[in-house]
């Protein structure tokens, strides 16, 4: 299968060099100088260094032919740029079938990555999302990774779920595309709220609850909208939230450790180097919330802590005396 990976970030990177040992694989980024780069070093220095890449990985150069052959695009995009490539894929009259990797809503419509998809390029083009506990440095050094691919078309799920599919790294057909995408959303709004609680020193009895009604707050939002209560126990729900909220190696897990020392926004982001989606999905899934009635006060919390400066301590404290009562365990 010919396969073309659309932005060359660390995930994007980690999925090219994995899918090369199977599959003809071409790695797209915008950015010239990175591109210049790979050529020339074999290696993505500016994103996700020390990883060399196979000799059958390709670096594409100009776009349009980049896509051109392609069987199948993963795009590794940032959410916030989801929306202008798929314009470009559009523009350029490349519209096929096509996963993305990333987890979020986008910024200013609280819309989940299938329907920005539905806007820019249709109901009908075939389409899916890859999700699950997956961080890209392990997934580039081969170790065992399980995450689902979810599609409203349960063929087309199952049947690239199979051509993807490894040993070391198990792909799982799922059908609920929209329970698949909230858990991968509000996750790394959660990942953010238990690196404040590890960060303050609150103890492992209480990341254990954060992490618990936290998962409430994902069914909650994500059944509203229409996804399936089980998605939340599986890969792309509890699996996903475990992995983010406890391993180091989240972005937003460190957004929230930092913020917790009292380190302001701007600056954690700028040392950061790397996009952390939960900063402005927090905005979103509690504005949504809202508009819906759902009750997320930890979403709630976090969002008041990332846009609203309320100090992260007192954000705690304000959880904590909340009356228990008034919610279903």
């Amino acid at each position: 299968m010919n396969l073309t990976v659309i932005a060359a970030g660390a995930w994007g990177t980690a999925l090219a060099i994995t899918f090369s040992a199977r599959h003809r694989v071409t790695l797209w980024t915008r950015e010239d100088d990175v591109t210049q780069s790979m050529q020339v070093e074999r290696e993505n220095r500016h994103f996700f260094p020390g990883y060399r890449f196979p000799d059958a990985l390709q670096i594409g150069t100009v776009f349009d032919s980049s896509v051109a052959d392609a069987d199948l695009l993963i795009l590794a995009t940032p959410l916030i740029g989801f929306r202008s490539t798929l314009r470009m894929l559009a523009d350029a009259r490349q519209v096929k079938p096509l996963i993305w990797v990333c987890k979020g809503m986008e910024a200013g419509t609280a819309k989940l990555p299938h329907q920005v998809v539905a806007e820019e390029l249709g109901d009908e083009v075939l389409c899916g999302s890859l999700s699950g506990p997956s961080f890209a440095e392990e997934v580039a050094k081969g170790l065992p990774t399980a995450i689902a691919l979810a599609s409203r078309s349960a063929d087309f799920a199952r049947k690239t779920a199979r051509e993807l599919h490894s040993s070391r790294l198990r792909i799982y057909a799922n059908d609920d595309l929209t329970g698949v995408e909230v858990g991968g959303a509000v996750k790394n709004v959660m990942a953010i709220a238990t690196g404040i609680c590890d960060g303050l020193g609150l103890g492992h009895n209480a990341r254990a609850a954060l992490m618990t009604r936290g998962l409430a707050e994902i069914a909650r939002l994500g059944v509203a909208l229409g996804g399936q209560p089980n998605t939340f126990m599986g890969l792309a729900g509890m699996g996903d939230l475990l992995l983010t909220c406890t391993g180091d190696l989240s972005r937003n897990r460190q957004v929230g450790l930092a913020l917790a020392k009292g380190r302001k926004l701007p600056h954690i982001l700028a040392e950061l180097g790397h996009v952390a989606e939960g900063v402005s999905t927090a905005h979103e899934v509690a504005r949504l919330a809202g508009q819906l009635g759902i009750e997320m006060p930890i979403t709630q919390a976090v969002e008041a802590i990332l846009h609203r400066n309320v100090p992260a301590s007192e954000a705690v404290e304000q959880l904590l005396n909340r009356d228990p009562t008034t919610e279903i365990q």
